[in-house]
């Protein structure tokens, strides 16, 4: 198949779990390409995401490999052959690619469990918040490059608000909302935007109060997404270098670890809401 055009990060993660499976065997990647009657260079192609691959290609490589998880290897088969293109795909000009691969994994994910601990999750941010946001983050973007970043971010709420929403759990530090990155307006439409959300049953949201002892989680942000198998799912992170996705399994673990560590320093999503509530009266 000829090379895609995008290296997204949904083809990176397929080639990357077909080149496990064949290390897993200790087979060369020229041994493999010879199997399904390619070159080195196509298999690499493969593997790197450059290149797509077939449904058939894939059950042949599972089967050169011994793999005998079917569920697996149906869930790499879907990957392969989903030609999914969503609205995120008319922002990979405008924007960085990185805006619509988190766009897409997070269309495709199971779940989404979110810890945020200095900004409200870009999930639940009113269009005001986000435009501050980036407006400090990135100063002197012009408004042709701002625009397309606040309606990106928009347009992403899809993913919990349609009409077959994706569960969504996030933990927000207090710390996270009483820094107002607008104005007090602002702030207290943002704090209703996530009342809203909670009564309309499209987030589960726990406060991590200030006053939480033995807290020491100011890297713990991150973004857990479900995969189809456990094994699929992806940890996103932001860094000042940019967004990471992380799928490798040590990894994975050491994040699901991070993420049950936070959830019992929150409130429960009552005592939440209720603390979110007098927040919003104080403004």
């Amino acid at each position: 198949m000829p090379p895609k055009r995008h290296l997204t990060a949904r083809r990176l993660r397929l080639g990357a779990e077909l080149r496990k499976l064949r290390e897993a065997t200790g087979m060369k990647a020229r041994e493999a390409a010879t199997l399904l009657g390619a070159d080195a260079v196509q298999m690499s192609q493969i593997e790197s995401g450059v290149a797509g691959v077939s449904a058939e290609r894939v059950r042949r490589l599972a089967g050169h490999y011994a793999c005998t998880d079917e569920a697996l290897v149906e869930a790499l088969t879907a990957m392969a052959t989903d030609r999914t293109r969503g609205w995120w795909e008319e922002y990979r000009g405008p924007l960085p690619p990185v805006f619509a691969d988190v766009a897409e994994v997070e269309h495709h994910a199971t779940f989404l469990r979110e810890v945020v601990i200095t900004h409200v999750p870009g999930l639940l941010q009113t269009a005001d918040y986000a435009r501050a946001v980036y407006t400090y983050m990135v100063p002197g973007l012009p408004e042709r490059d701002l625009t397309p970043r606040v309606e990106h971010r928009m347009k992403r709420r899809a993913v919990i608000e349609g009409a077959k929403p994706t569960p969504y759990e996030t933990l927000i530090h207090e710390f996270a909302l009483r820094i107002r990155v607008a104005d007090r307006r602002a702030s207290r439409a943002q704090l209703q935007q996530i009342l809203d959300k909670i009564e309309q049953g499209h987030a589960t949201v726990r406060i991590i109060p200030t006053d939480q002892d033995g807290f020491a989680g100011a890297e713990a942000s991150m973004m857990h997404l479900g995969g189809p198998l456990p094994q699929l799912d992806t940890v996103l992170r932001d860094f000042p270098t940019g967004t990471m996705f992380i799928d490798a399994e040590a990894q994975l673990r050491q994040l699901r670890t991070l993420f049950r560590r936070v959830e019992k320093m929150s409130l429960d999503p009552s005592a939440s809401r209720d603390f979110i509530h007098r927040m919003t009266k104080e403004l």
